[in-house]
């Protein structure tokens, strides 16, 4: 989606993190002022802020939400001043950081209930590849996300599945070989048991990151399908959801 449609306003913002430091994230916005908008909050892969997941912040706006990806680099500069993007993967992936990850979503979403134009009655989230696994472990310690759709994401600790009140929509490879499958089908037992609403899909033909258009896996055809699903799922349980003020126009 291009930067400059003009049904779309996007920017850098920043907001406090848990911790004191200051958070930047790529939002973009519906241009018309119609009331409140409901809220997507996306993490993004373990390659940084990109132009591709700028680009799909921008898709969310341009269904009608509020969209904001949080740059998880925000206290090394941000990603796009990280010289050397081979060392973006080590800087975000560290164990002892995983928390702090979801203190960020945790954080934003905190942002978002003060500003004037957001309904966080209806939040949403979703994630790629390593942020998929964020995705995961975010609903199961955020009680207010009414959706959250990781994409082929590691799933969270499997003790923590009751605690996801999400409606949760899974996107899948069906690549024997993609890590983010390992564990899925204990992941789903996981989630059968503690009654969570969820539908994991798997798409045909794909590889982990199918959804990336900048990427040799990606696949057009699958990556539409689960882009289409997603945005009715989220249709279904965030935007729609009982209790949200819906925009005027």
């Amino acid at each position: 989606m291009a930067e400059d449609d003009p049904a779309v306003t996007a920017s850098d913002i920043t907001f406090p993190g848990a911790d004191g430091a200051q958070i930047t994230a790529y939002q973009a916005m519906p241009s018309a002022a119609a009331g409140l908008y409901p809220v997507v909050l996306i993490c993004h892969e373990n390659r940084g802020l990109t132009d591709h997941i700028r680009d799909v912040t921008r898709r969310w706006a341009k269904q009608g939400y509020v969209a904001a990806a949080v740059d998880l680099l925000s206290r090394d500069g941000g990603t796009a001043s990280i010289a050397d993007p081979a060392e973006i993967p080590a800087l975000l992936s560290d164990d002892t950081k995983l928390q702090r990850h979801v203190d960020d979503f945790k954080a934003s979403a905190t942002h978002y209930g003060t500003q004037d134009f957001s309904d966080v009655s209806r939040l949403g989230m979703t994630g790629f590849c390593f942020g998929g696994g964020i995705t995961w472990r975010a609903a199961t310690q955020m009680p207010e996300l009414r959706g959250a759709a990781p994409y082929y994401g590691p799933p969270p600790p499997l003790d923590d599945a009751p605690n996801i009140t999400a409606a949760v929509f899974g996107v899948y490879s069906d690549d024997p070989e993609d890590f983010a499958n390992e564990g899925r089908e204990e992941l789903i037992a996981a989630l059968e048991e503690a009654g969570v609403t969820f539908e994991i899909n798997i798409y045909p033909d794909t590889q982990h990151a199918f959804h990336n258009d900048t990427s040799p896996r990606w696949n057009e055809e699958q990556a539409l399908q689960a882009w289409n699903d997603t945005v009715a799922w989220f249709e279904t349980y965030v935007k729609n959801a009982s209790g949200g003020a819906t925009p005027t126009a």
